[in-house]
């Protein structure tokens, strides 16, 4: 447990987890109770998805990825008020921390409303791109699933344009969360009327 003080106020982080040093892999088998497969949440935002998932999923485990550390300390209050378990936080960039997670060691990865970045000379910093393909094939487990959500047409088009050729990945059926698991981007462009784009992807353990 880490404990913070800053502008006087005491901050006791349950569930947040160091970032592991350079070239150190994130120790898993010591951050759960129990051993489980484990579910990742890249960009989790305020944990409105991952808080109800790991309710309705006991039998797994959860780690959550986000970079804004005051929306991690909320979740992490939550989930202590919760009596949850299996969930874990790291601050971090998500293409730091994946080299860092051990050899397909996760069965599901989770990535919903990413900055689509949408002008052109901005798209390379877009986070779904060959480099994450690559660092997502290593991580997930033999048939392991990647579920990616965005609302942004140009965007979805280019995830469908790399995802579909690559035979490291087959598509598979889309996930949709139900009406407790929905993100908070989720409801808000529900609330407008528009429609998200949703894809999964299954990894080819015979690569």
């Amino acid at each position: 447990m880490v404990r913070e003080r800053v502008n006087n106020r005491d901050f006791h982080d349950h569930y947040i987890v160091p970032v592991p040093a350079e070239k150190e892999f994130l120790p898993l088998s010591g951050l759960y109770p129990l051993s489980r497969p484990l579910e990742v949440d890249i960009g989790c935002g305020r944990g409105r998805f991952l808080l109800a998932r790991a309710q309705v999923q006991p039998d797994r485990n959860f780690l959550g990825i986000d970079r804004c550390l005051l929306r991690l300390r909320k979740i992490d209050r939550k989930a202590v008020a919760l009596g949850f378990l299996n969930i874990r936080l790291v601050q971090d960039d998500a293409l730091r921390l994946l080299p860092q997670l051990p050899a397909e060691s996760v069965a599901v990865f989770y990535v919903f409303f990413p900055d689509p970045w949408p002008k052109r000379r901005h798209h390379s910093r877009r986070l779904v791109s060959p480099l994450f393909m690559d660092l997502i094939f290593r991580a997930l487990a033999p048939d392991g699933v990647i579920h990616i959500c965005t609302d942004h047409d140009d965007y979805y088009s280019a995830i469908l344009h790399h995802w579909r050729p690559d035979a490291r990945f087959r598509e598979c059926e889309p996930f949709f969360p139900t009406e407790a698991e929905e993100t908070d981007f989720s409801l808000i462009f529900r609330a407008q009327g528009k429609t998200a784009n949703r894809c999964s992807f299954q990894k080819n353990q015979h690569c």
